[in-house]
């Protein structure tokens, strides 16, 4: 986990800022299961900037193609970082959203499994790619992507994500596959 670090009296220590305003909501989707909501994140236009700020500062110098979110609340990051790179942006969908030729990859959630999808010509050859997701848990969801870009011959530069879960192993999962690895917080259990 990459702490980021500005001088500033109001907002401090940045990854603390963003952690402190994510709610946790307890038994959701089952019971047992500590789910993380940004969606406080992105109510409050001053957090929403903070947020958006630190992935744009971090990327603004990278030699990026596009932008990949994954559904649903990495398409609303994903798609405000790339534009405000100026890059394309490419979502990955739950299996029978998108409407074009499609190539799929089926992965295990913590709770079950589920198959993303993305159209045939989202990407070319040799486009280097920022994937983004709200979370990493178990690192299934973030893995099916990185495997549909390269399927189409995409180079995933980084995953990103807002809060990393290290208890359910998915950041060490992905880091270990040779994914370089950027998350704004953590939060220990699950």
């Amino acid at each position: 986990m990459t702490d980021i670090k500005i001088d500033s009296p109001e907002l401090g220590d940045v990854s603390s800022y963003l952690r402190d305003r994510i709610r946790t909501v307890p038994d959701w989707p089952l019971p047992g299961v500590q789910f993380r909501d940004i969606t406080p994140l992105l109510q409050d236009p001053k957090t929403l900037r903070v947020l958006v700020d630190v992935f744009v500062h971090r990327y603004m110098d990278a030699r990026l193609d596009l932008v990949a979110g994954i559904d649903a609340r990495g398409f609303i990051l994903g798609a405000i970082v790339a534009y405000e790179l100026n890059l394309g942006f490419v979502p990955i969908r739950k299996k029978g959203k998108l409407p074009y030729q499609t190539v799929a990859e089926e992965y295990e959630l913590e709770y079950g499994s589920a198959t993303v999808e993305i159209h045939a010509d989202a990407c070319k050859r040799g486009d280097r790619v920022l994937l983004i997701d709200d979370l990493i848990a178990t690192g299934g969801t973030m893995m099916a992507g990185r495997k549909l870009l390269e399927r189409l011959g995409g180079v995933v530069v980084e995953g990103a994500a807002i809060v990393d879960l290290p208890e359910l192993g998915g950041s060490r999962l992905l880091r270990d596959a040779g994914l370089p690895l950027f998350t704004v917080c953590g939060f220990d259990g699950h």
